[in-house]
């Protein structure tokens, strides 16, 4: 990892590779951040740390050995860390549910996210730094199809709770960002196992979902508040959706 600049704060982005992550670690750095960008694909976070003058570290956080190695090239101090990796998988009824792919769900979002927090909390205690947790408004309540992934974002969030308690009499910050519809290159890719025709039909008349920048910006603001400043979580969403059920397709 690469000296530090004095005076300069480090974020440290999960899930830099693409999306809502490498959009935060491009604002995060035009915000004066050192940003160390984090996701399994190496060539992804290698060419957009030599883009933004940040680092890049290959790590799957589903792996201990990945994310010990992380935290020891983060060292000693850290001033934000966004925990974005993550992601859903499949669309299946609970009656159909194939539970290998909830098992990926629950092994990236909950306890990937656990495990890159748990390691890096004395990092980000010495310096007085915050938690961005980038859960989801599936986090809310359950919808069709979403069981898996509801459950993977809810448990997310019972980690922020339980965690913002924990450490009430800490310098740390503790923070949650839930986005709704947003588009990305990836996202529903992803969920559709590549099937593009059903990526698309999750935005489908919809004029303006939201950007992965729309999201970055957000984030952002949030790393940048007072270190007295919490904001404890922040729902964004398009305009066209007014509840995860209900949304304007023109």
């Amino acid at each position: 990892m690469g000296p530090r600049v004095r005076g300069m704060p480090t974020a440290l982005v999960t899930g830099a590779s693409s999306g809502i992550g490498a959009a935060t670690a491009r604002r995060l750095a035009a915000e004066g951040f050192r940003v160390v960008c984090a996701a399994r694909r190496a060539d992804r976070v290698e060419a957009l740390a030599a883009e933004i003058d940040g680092v890049a570290v290959a790590c799957d956080i589903t792996s201990a050995d990945d994310v010990a190695r992380l935290a020891a090239e983060v060292g000693d101090t850290l001033d934000v860390l966004v925990n974005n990796a993550g992601g859903a998988v499949g669309l299946e009824p609970v009656a159909e549910a194939d539970l290998d792919a909830w098992e990926q769900m629950l092994a990236t979002n909950l306890i990937g996210t656990t495990r890159v927090t748990k390691a890096l909390l004395p990092a980000l205690t010495a310096a007085g730094g915050a938690i961005i947790f980038v859960t989801s408004t599936a986090a809310d309540w359950g919808y069709e199809g979403g069981a898996g992934y509801c459950a993977a974002k809810a448990g997310e969030r019972a980690v922020v709770e339980a965690l913002r308690l924990e450490l009430f009499d800490q310098p740390v910050r503790i923070m949650e960002i839930c986005p709704g519809m947003v588009r990305t290159d990836e996202f529903a890719l992803t969920r559709f196992a590549g099937d593009k025709e059903k990526a698309d039909k999750v935005y489908a008349g919809v004029d303006e979902p939201l950007t992965a920048d729309d999201v970055a910006d957000t984030i952002s603001f949030m790393a940048t508040r007072p270190a007295h400043v919490n904001l404890d979580r922040i729902t964004i969403r398009p305009r066209a959706q007014a509840a995860q059920y209900k949304v304007f397709r023109g």
